[in-house]
């Protein structure tokens, strides 16, 4: 999803997000009463895939390719927890790309009802050979594809 007007109120750390909504659900609520830190990676999962599909780059584009960007590195900066029935903007930005093998993506989680950031999140990224998991340089498509969708921080 691109911005919209509605979403230029949200003080997103980078320029141009691309955003995915969710309500929290009670199966995302731990013993804690909130919910749970693994929910918000695969929030982040999810909203990476979105994202990829978004750009023009499939899970069977990665196939084809014998390539994927996987997670190399992650980083989870929890802020504020969520509770059941929460409405969550989710956005996530490409930030840097040696277009040879690394790639960074940011994430930044929004309560709709509050304004205030939940989390923030940075993957360090690498391609790899999806047969054999060793590294390996970009596929001219993910130059094109992830290389320019670099966005510029504010």
């Amino acid at each position: 999803m691109r911005l919209t007007n509605s979403q230029t109120i949200m003080n997103w750390d980078y320029l141009e997000p691309y955003t995915s909504e969710l309500n929290v659900t009670h199966s995302d609520i731990d013993g804690m009463g909130h919910a749970n830190n693994t929910c918000y990676a695969i929030w982040c999962e999810n909203c990476a895939w979105k994202h990829s599909e978004d750009l023009g780059l499939t899970l069977q584009d990665y196939q084809r390719l014998d390539r994927g960007v996987v997670v190399h590195k992650a980083s989870y900066n929890y802020l504020l927890p969520a509770f059941e029935n929460n409405q969550l903007m989710i956005a996530t930005w490409l930030t840097n790309c040696d277009y040879k093998l690394r790639l960074e993506r940011r994430f930044q989680i929004i309560n709709l009802q509050t304004k205030q950031t939940l989390m923030k999140a940075h993957w360090l990224m690498i391609c790899t050979v999806l047969s054999t998991g060793k590294p390996a340089r970009f596929p001219s498509k993910f130059i094109e594809v992830y290389g320019s969708a670099i966005v510029p921080s504010k």
